[in-house]
C-alpha cells in the first residue's frame, strides 16, 4: 500500500462511520450528541453545572456535624453560607465553553477567597474542571496568562494546609491533579484536531477524486472526438469527391458512375464497422465487444487506394522496417496520414497529385505528405485558423515526443511533416 493510499484510507475511514459493532454504534451517537449539542449548546452545560452542585454540592450542606478523621477536615457553616460559597464556585461552569478565561478567573478568585478567610469545601473541585475548559476551549495563546492565576493559588493552599500536611505531600498532590487536569484538556484538544484535520482532508480527497475524474472523462472525450473525427472526415471526404466524380462520369460514362457508387458504398461500409467498434467500447454492455485490431502502417496501401479512387494520384514510399514499430506508434503515424490525405482531398480537390513518404531514421519516424495544391485557375479553399484535424495530428506526435509541422510548400501546393520519437515509452 502505498502513502497516498494510506492516506485515502485514512480519510475515508474517518469520514465514514466506523464499523458496525459496538464501536461503530458508538461514534455514531458520539456524532448525534456533538451534533445535538451544537444546536443547543446551554443544555450540556446546565447538566455540568447541575452534576457538579449534586455531586460535591449537596453532600457539603448535610455532613455529619461528629468528629472526622480525615487528614484534611472540610469546613462546615451555616447553610445559606455554605450554599453562597458552593454557588459561587460551580455557576460559573456554566460559561466555561463561552468564555473559558473568564469562567476560570471567576472560580479561582472565589476559590482564593474562600480559601484565605479558611474554608475549605468539595466544590473546590470546580477549579480543575475550569483549568479543563481553560486549556480545552481557550486559545492557546492566552493560556500563560492563567499561571500568575494559579500560582498565588497554589501557594495559599500550602500555607492553609503546611500544620496539618507535610508542604511537600501537599504540592505534590497540588500538581499531580492540575497537571491531570491540564493533559486531559490538551488531549481532548488534540483528537479533536486531528478528527478535524481528517475531515477535511476526506473532504479534500473527494473533491480531488471528482476533480480526475472530470479530467479523466474531459480527456476521455477529447480522444473519442478525435478519433471520430479521424474516422469519419476521412470517410466523408472521399465520399463527397466521389459523388462529385460520379455525377460528371453518369452522363458520360455510366460504367464510371456505376464504380463510383460502389467505392462510395464500400468507403461507407468500412467506416461504419470501425465507428460501431469504436462505440461498442465505449457503451455499457454484458457481452464482449466486437473489437478487431487498430490500423497501422500496413493499412497505409488500403488508405491510399481509397483516396486514388476519390480521384487524386497518391505516390506512396516507405524507406526502414516500419512494421516493427510498436501498435502505438503505428497507429499515431496512421491517424497522421489519414488526416493530412483528407485534407489534401478537401482543400486541393480530386485532381492534385500527393506523394506520401515515411522514413525510419534510427528512433525518429519521419512522415512527409505533400500535395500540388487545386489545378490551375481554381484558388485553395480558406481556412480559418487551426482546425480539429492540425489539432489533433499535434496532440498525437505529442504522446511520441513529436512535432508536427504544415504550411504551403515553396513551389506551390500543400505539406505536412511529422517527426515522431518511437522508441520507449510514449511521453
Amino acid at each position: 500500500m502505498t502513502d497516498d493510499d494510506r492516506v485515502s484510507y485514512d480519510a475515508t475511514a474517518a469520514s465514514e462511520p466506523a464499523g458496525p459493532a459496538p464501536a461503530g454504534r458508538l461514534a455514531e451517537a458520539g456524532r448525534r450528541l456533538r451534533e445535538w449539542d451544537g444546536r443547543h449548546r446551554w443544555v450540556l452545560d446546565t447538566l455540568v453545572v447541575a452534576g457538579l452542585l449534586v455531586l460535591f454540592g449537596v453532600p457539603g450542606l448535610f455532613d455529619d456535624r461528629g468528629p472526622s478523621d480525615a487528614p484534611i477536615p472540610l469546613t462546615e457553616g451555616p447553610l445559606p453560607w455554605m450554599l453562597l460559597l458552593q454557588s459561587a464556585l460551580i455557576l460559573p461552569l456554566w460559561w466555561r465553553r463561552r468564555a473559558p478565561y473568564a469562567a476560570f478567573c471567576a472560580v479561582l478568585a472565589v476559590f482564593m477567597a474562600q480559601w484565605a478567610a479558611g474554608v475549605m469545601l468539595r466544590a473546590d473541585v470546580a477549579v480543575l474542571v475550569a483549568l479543563y475548559s481553560l486549556v480545552l476551549h481557550g486559545r492557546l495563546r492566552r493560556l500563560p496568562w492563567a499561571a500568575p492565576w494559579v500560582i498565588p493559588a497554589i501557594v495559599l493552599v500550602v500555607v492553609r494546609l503546611s500544620g496539618i500536611v507535610p508542604v511537600w505531600d501537599v504540592l505534590f498532590f497540588a500538581f499531580t491533579n492540575g497537571t491531570a487536569a491540564i493533559a486531559l484538556g490538551l488531549a481532548v484538544r488534540i483528537r479533536r484536531a486531528q478528527l478535524v484535520a481528517l475531515r477535511d482532508r476526506a473532504v479534500r480527497l473527494e473533491i480531488e477524486r471528482d476533480t480526475r475524474s472530470r479530467l479523466a472523462a474531459a480527456t476521455e472525450r477529447a480522444r473519442v472526438a478525435r478519433e471520430m473525427h479521424d474516422i469519419v472526415g476521412h470517410s466523408l471526404a472521399v465520399i463527397v469527391s466521389l459523388a462529385d466524380g460520379g455525377e460528371y462520369a453518369a452522363s458520360a460514362d455510366p460504367e464510371r458512375g456505376m464504380e463510383a457508387l460502389r467505392l462510395i458504398g464500400a468507403t461507407g461500409r468500412s467506416s461504419l464497422a470501425e465507428l460501431r467498434r469504436m462505440l461498442g467500447v465505449l457503451r455499457e454492455q454484458t457481452s464482449e465487444p466486437d473489437l478487431s485490431p487498430q490500423p497501422g502502417v500496413d493499412a497505409l496501401d488500403q488508405l491510399c487506394r481509397q483516396v486514388r479512387a476519390a480521384g487524386p494520384r497518391v505516390e506512396y514510399q516507405s524507406t526502414g522496417a516500419l512494421h516493427t514499430l510498436d501498435v502505438g506508434a503505428q497507429l499515431a503515424a496512421y491517424r497522421i496520414v489519414q488526416e493530412a490525405l483528407t485534407n489534401a482531398l478537401k482543400h486541393a480537390g480530386p485532381h492534385t497529385h500527393i506523394h506520401l513518404a515515411l522514413r525510419l531514421d534510427g528512433d525518429r519516424l519521419r512522415i512527409r505528405v505533400r500535395d500540388t495544391g487545386p489545378p490551375a485557375g481554381r484558388p485553395p479553399v480558406a481556412t480559418a485558423g487551426e482546425g480539429l484535424g492540425l489539432v489533433g495530428m499535434k496532440e498525437r506526435a505529442g504522446l511520441y515526443a513529436g512535432t508536427v509541422s504544415a504550411g504551403p510548400a515553396p513551389d506551390g501546393g500543400w505539406v505536412v511533416q511529422a517527426d515522431l520519437g518511437v522508441e520507449g515509452d510514449p511521453a
